[in-house]
């Protein structure tokens, strides 16, 4: 006997707000209890440097369109829906920290939603939340920082901090009583006092530099990685989806609070990925959220990683 389950039913129960996660779940959460774990993270090299994706978790949500196609038609939005075999109606999101191993310490980038996804898949990946010597905060979007505190005390208790100057100093003014800013009151302002603000070019760790990737956020960053020659980006949040974002990098994004230069950091990084044919690890991508970029035409595509850097 076979079973269907129609796309309508699959997004029954999605979170209602853009980054939150009222239902998230990591896909496969329902099958039977006998079934195998499904991998939350994913370990590669680069160079001597361990860098491992963690899968936070994952929800499905609809009219993507509204999210990722501002400026584009219905027809142009269905068109490179097609021409990269996804449904226009729903697009699955992934949230994906990224653990990097270098010179014995230990690193991470974003701390997922606060549902207790980060701590799983660090299990997974052979770590535990007290052996994180570092947490890097690539911006403050709630999925990004609401893993940093767990019933009120800090996750990662014996971390430091290190975020960019222009972003906290951004949200550190924000209203506190709701949406993000309440979020970083509550997660981030209790540990100012163990964090680092740092500027573009700054080195966060040996072979981990800050590139300025502002417009998704106000001092939003992503951190090129380079160990023995070899180097990785992580993008962040650069770009939210991985055959729109890409195809078309010019469509406006509904979460860049400045879509122009969200735009211009887009179109520089990508370009520099494809030009110089550097792998990324991107926090929305599919998971293991690392792939490669190339041209076409006038846009980029997203090439996943198979068996590079293991």
């Amino acid at each position: 006997m076979t079973t269907s389950l129609t796309r309508r039913a699959a997004l029954a129960g999605a979170a209602a707000l853009p980054l939150t996660a009222a239902a998230l779940s990591l896909p496969g959460t329902a099958r039977a209890q006998s079934a195998p774990p499904l991998p939350r993270a994913r370990r590669f090299k680069l160079g001597e440097m361990g860098v491992i994706p963690l899968l936070d978790g994952s929800t499905p949500r609809e009219n993507p369109r509204a999210i990722f196609g501002g400026g584009a038609s219905e027809e142009e939005f269905a068109r490179v829906s097609a021409e990269n075999f996804i449904p226009t109606d729903m697009a699955q999101f992934y949230f994906t920290p990224t653990l990097v191993e270098v010179n014995g310490q230990r690193v991470l980038f974003d701390t997922g939603l606060g549902q207790g996804g980060i701590a799983q898949a660090l299990a997974q990946a052979g770590t535990t939340p007290d052996q994180i010597d570092l947490v890097v905060i690539t911006h403050m979007h709630p999925d990004h920082i609401g893993g940093l505190m767990t019933d009120g005390a800090p996750t990662f208790a014996n971390a430091r901090y290190v975020t960019g100057r222009v972003e906290y100093d951004f949200w550190s003014k924000a209203d506190a009583s709701k949406g993000a800013g309440a979020l970083v009151a509550k997660n981030v302002t209790p540990l100012a006092e163990k964090m680092s603000f740092i500027e573009d070019g700054a080195e966060v760790a040996p072979g981990i530099t800050a590139i300025a990737t502002f417009g998704h956020t106000p001092g939003h960053m992503s951190y090129m990685l380079e160990n023995h020659g070899q180097r990785l980006v992580l993008t962040a949040d650069l770009a939210n989806h991985y055959v729109w974002c890409f195809a078309r990098p010019d469509w406006e994004v509904s979460f860049d609070m400045d879509k122009s230069s969200a735009t211009a950091s887009r179109r520089r990084v990508l370009d520099m990925l494809a030009t110089e044919k550097l792998p990324m690890i991107g926090y929305h991508m599919p998971f293991p959220a690392a792939g490669f970029v190339e041209t076409r035409g006038d846009g980029f595509r997203f090439v996943p990683v198979s068996y590079q850097m293991m």
